[in-house]
């Protein structure tokens, strides 16, 4: 993955969610193929595990949650529970830290049209959490806020 282009990105909407609803519990699933570049997206009320590749487990996860009177996009990325050791742990997060720039484009862009009916939400802080039994890589970052990533997809390559 390098690049955010929106011809390589799939949206699917698992009932009962929309385009614009609903925001409790808006639930996004990130995959990717890195044989074609294409990104897929899923946007529903849980997570579509049908399409986490459990030998590599590259997706990322997040969803809108109310939070101290705000709304904010948590996300979680795994990185390892045990199964990898500490060096490819390592290698795997310094990857989903370089990649989560184009993920969070894709993601945002790829429901824009939710934000024509909640564009407050474009302002909400982006925390991703970091999964890993290894405590260097288990961190909780923040990542800026919608707006960003909407106005980095929106700009001609």
């Amino acid at each position: 993955m390098s690049n955010f282009d929106p011809s390589k990105l799939s949206v699917k909407y698992l009932p009962p969610a929309t385009e614009f609803r609903p925001v409790d519990s808006r639930k996004y699933t990130l995959t990717h193929s890195d044989a074609t570049g294409e990104l897929s997206l899923a946007i529903g009320g849980c997570y579509d595990f049908n399409a986490v590749n459990p030998k590599f487990r590259d997706e990322v996860f997040a969803e809108w949650i109310p939070q101290m009177g705000q709304y904010v996009l948590s996300g979680r990325v795994y990185i390892s529970g045990g199964e990898f050791d500490q060096q490819y742990s390592k290698i795997r997060f310094l990857i989903f830290q370089k990649e989560l720039d184009l993920a969070l484009k894709a993601m945002v862009y790829g429901d824009r049209c939710f934000y024509t009916n909640y564009p407050w939400l474009l302002d909400s802080p982006i925390f991703i959490y970091f999964e890993s039994v290894y405590p260097e890589f288990s961190k909780l970052l923040y990542y800026g806020t919608p707006r960003k990533y909407l106005s980095a997809a929106l700009q001609p390559v």
